[in-house]
């Protein structure tokens, strides 16, 4: 297909994105950081891991983001004392009619709020991110597939380390983006407090497109071009972090301890293409992959002891590389 009908394809077909992004703003003072994410994650089949300190909006955004897709929405409070079967479900026994009978737990929905995640211990994580991978649940001998679209947004604080069961890296990888997202400006601010400050509930949304579309715009996020030179502008990235002395970047050698998986390059595509999508554009340029690039990388390159020992962060190296690495 001709570009430019590809273009103008893409452009029809992503219309109603305009729609979502006015309805959440609806209830969601600023955020478009978020919310531009939330919807990258969507319409490429990815999870999302959040940073954040309370009450910046996290979960009313998925809430809010749910309403307007038509999907169901479940939000799960992971504690310490919460169990798999808490979160996937379990057998019950009918003592009535003498058999066992399957209670799905919370996960067999569409957008799922896994609040806190770190809270939880290492059984529950793992059997959260084994749905995530699977997308599906094995309640003892049966095998129950979960509804699409599955998108789970799990936060994190990160105010308090206290009680919690940090994330093992080999698990964050799993995550297709992870959002750090900061406290509003002043005058966002001023028009929170006038819009929420309020003893009744928030304003509702109105529906603008139903699951089947999210599937037909996820089949459409993979008709997007991706010139060759992207690719190779990906791999690059992507290499620059696990041997940046061969990208010019010698001083980053013994701050990094691990790159960037092959999930980064998959995610870094399917990301960038989604990005362009809610764009309205039917390729994806240079600037679509630099948008999203931070936020695939985050959680992906583990610094070694000496780099925490000088304070640096993966954001700061992460950034060093992105604007090495030359831009087609």
């Amino acid at each position: 297909m001709d570009i430019r009908e590809l273009n103008e394809r893409i452009h029809l077909e992503s219309a109603f994105v305009d729609g979502i992004i006015k309805e959440i703003g609806r209830v969601i003072v600023g955020q478009k950081y978020m919310v531009e994410r939330l919807m990258v994650a969507l319409f490429s089949n990815g999870h999302v891991l959040l940073e954040g300190v309370p009450g910046l909006a996290k979960t009313l955004a998925i809430k809010t983001l749910a309403e307007t897709v038509q999907t169901k929405f479940q939000r799960i409070q992971f504690t310490p004392d919460l169990l798999p079967a808490d979160l996937l479900g379990t057998l019950i026994y009918n003592q009535k009619e003498g058999n066992f009978f399957t209670r799905k737990g919370p996960i067999f929905s569409n957008l799922i709020l896994a609040d806190e995640i770190n809270r939880s211990p290492a059984k529950v994580q793992s059997a959260l991110l084994e749905a995530m991978q699977e997308r599906q649940v094995t309640i003892s001998d049966t095998t129950h597939k979960l509804d699409e679209p599955f998108l789970v947004l799990a936060t994190q604080n990160p105010i308090e380390q206290e009680g919690t069961y940090p994330l093992p890296e080999a698990q964050v990888d799993r995550f297709m983006l992870k959002l750090k997202i900061g406290y509003p400006s002043r005058e966002e601010e001023l028009e929170i407090i006038r819009r929420m400050a309020k003893t009744t509930g928030t304003t509702g949304v109105n529906a603008v497109i139903n699951p089947q579309q999210i599937l037909q715009a996820r089949k459409t996020v993979n008709d997007i071009y991706l010139d060759e030179k992207i690719e190779n502008y990906i791999v690059d990235l992507v290499f620059a972090t696990r041997q940046p002395e061969k990208y010019g970047l010698p001083e980053l050698k013994p701050l990094i301890s691990f790159g960037a998986s092959p999930r980064a390059s998959i995610n870094l595509i399917l990301a960038s293409k989604a990005y362009a999508f809610i764009k309205r554009r039917g390729y994806v340029i240079p600037e679509d992959v630099r948008a999203i690039a931070m936020e695939v990388f985050r959680h992906r390159v583990i610094l070694t002891y000496e780099a925490e020992a000088e304070e640096l962060t993966s954001e700061e190296v992460v950034t060093q590389i992105i604007n090495k690495i030359e831009v087609p």
